[in-house]
């Protein structure tokens, strides 16, 4: 995935398809926009940054899992996926993760009323949504969850995984292609978002990457995180460790 910021407005039409997509309880953000301040009164200006989970080549949160139910799945484009049937909600993996982009949705809830009250859940399920997209994969964490476990981003890959092979970019503006686009790249009003394989020379994320510079969140810590940041804004300041005194 890459993200250009300089494009990106900060909408957070990403976030809301996503929990719409994905039926997320509210406030569990597996598309969060973070908001910060960037340089000192009077001159500082408001920023923001589109996170997703990374889909980490070397996933920190893989090598912490007791249980192994936090994988990474090279059959899948090696996107991370948490097997809800393993995971015994440790949050070992939430703590490992350096982004943030983990979830454990059993604890009190982030907003008022709690959904899971008025919308109860059955068959093991944490809640029953009026929204509910009917793909369910609880090996890969795709569904609505039940309790006790992690959930993520998947990228999608109840529809990605449905692309006609060799497809070298996902995009909305081709027709036979945008049922097959990720929710947060298909619902961006900028096109700030692209989606497609790095892999292939001739794809467009390829090319954007190459030729603006892009740029990985806090890749000192070894984790190669697959998504890509583009833009004037793609250094993240805020975000990079700080020098030593």
């Amino acid at each position: 995935m890459v993200i250009d910021l300089d494009k990106c407005t900060g909408c957070q039409a990403c976030t809301t398809a996503c929990a719409m997509e994905n039926n997320t309880l509210p406030g569990e953000s597996w598309q969060d926009v973070l908001f910060y301040h960037q340089g000192k009164y009077p001159s500082a200006q408001m920023k923001w940054l589109p996170r997703p989970c990374m889909q980490c080549e070397n996933p920190s949160c893989v090598h912490v899992c007791p249980t192994r139910a936090t994988y990474k799945d090279m059959d899948a484009g090696g996107i991370v996926f948490v097997d809800w049937n393993k995971c015994i909600g440790c949050k070992y993996c939430m703590i490992a993760c350096p982004y943030g982009v983990r979830f454990y949705a059993d604890e009190k809830p982030l907003l008022e009323p709690d959904l899971r009250d008025i919308f109860p859940g059955s068959n093991g399920q944490l809640w029953s949504p009026p929204y509910q997209n009917p793909e369910q994969d609880w090996k890969r964490g795709i569904g609505i969850q039940p309790a006790g476990v992690v959930s993520k981003c998947t990228f999608c890959y109840h529809k990605v995984s449905k692309a006609p092979a060799g497809t070298p970019d996902l995009d909305e503006d081709i027709p036979e292609l945008k049922e097959y686009v990720p929710a947060c790249v298909r619902t961006c009003a900028p096109k700030a978002r692209f989606f497609g394989d790095l892999d292939n020379p001739e794809s467009q994320v390829n090319r954007l990457i190459g030729d603006k510079h892009g740029v990985r969140l806090k890749d000192h810590t070894g984790n190669k995180p697959q998504v890509y940041y583009l833009g004037a804004g793609a250094g993240v300041p805020a975000f990079e460790p700080k020098p030593r005194s």
